[in-house]
């Protein structure tokens, strides 16, 4: 019988140094492949051009990722004004405005983009449901979900009224109907698919799911009203 110890295990703090390395490896791969193809539409953005940069998916989204700062200045500037004006949480209201307006707009403008028979072949619908899905693929998948995340994430963090899946998830339908209808009206070129629809509304709610823990405590609470300006005991004395 073998009495040798077995050797002993590498240790765990070991061995989560090696997984965090490998991960943040595996994310900077990820970020230079998601940069790369993005930075082709840089030469037109920088130079003010509308084709090569507006008019592409690429363009779009550099300009979306550039203009970030912009946005967070235009969030603490709401949120200066608003506190000046006594209002409560006016950081959250900002950055929710903010937020469901400007990650919403850039995936609505890619979808309305026109294809290159735009004006020329008649609009398609499909509303087989299902149809379309097998055809989209994971990127399709993913954009489609992508397109009214910040919308379902942000609404019920700002209003009340649409504070649970059931409305997210109608306003998410909603949104992306009024989408499909101006794709087929305009003749972009482009599909009007109730995959669409469907797919759309189900990245509302998965996103409204992941801002839940937030959204519920401000369903639950009274509106937010201005604060009351307290007002000196002399001035009290004096109008008495």
């Amino acid at each position: 019988m073998d009495h040798r110890a077995s050797p002993s295990a590498p240790p765990s703090r070991h061995t989560g140094l090696i997984v965090l390395f490998s991960l943040a490896i595996l994310g900077l791969a990820g970020a230079a492949f998601a940069v790369r193809p993005l930075m082709m539409a840089a030469p037109a953005c920088l130079a003010g051009r509308w084709h090569g940069c507006l008019d592409t998916e690429n363009g779009v989204l550099l300009m979306t990722l550039a203009g970030l700062p912009a946005a967070t200045l235009v969030a603490w500037g709401l949120t200066l004004l608003r506190r000046a004006a006594g209002v409560a949480s006016a950081w959250r209201r900002s950055l929710a405005e903010v937020g469901m307006v400007y990650g919403t707009v850039p995936f609505v403008w890619i979808t309305l983009m026109p294809g290159p028979g735009a004006g020329i072949v008649p609009g398609r619908v499909n509303l087989v449901p299902l149809r379309d899905l097998v055809t989209m693929g994971p990127l399709g998948i993913g954009g489609n979900l992508l397109i009214f995340a910040a919308l379902g994430f942000f609404a019920p963090l700002r209003f009340a009224a649409p504070a649970s899946l059931p409305r997210i998830l109608a306003l998410g339908a909603a949104c992306s109907a009024v989408v499909e209808i101006l794709q087929y009206v305009l003749r972009l070129d482009r599909v009007s698919s109730v995959d669409d629809v469907l797919v759309n509304a189900a990245g509302a709610v998965l996103f409204g799911l992941a801002s839940r823990r937030w959204w519920r405590a401000v369903a639950e609470a009274p509106q937010n009203r201005p604060r009351p300006v307290p007002v000196p005991a002399r001035v009290r004395a004096r109008a008495d």
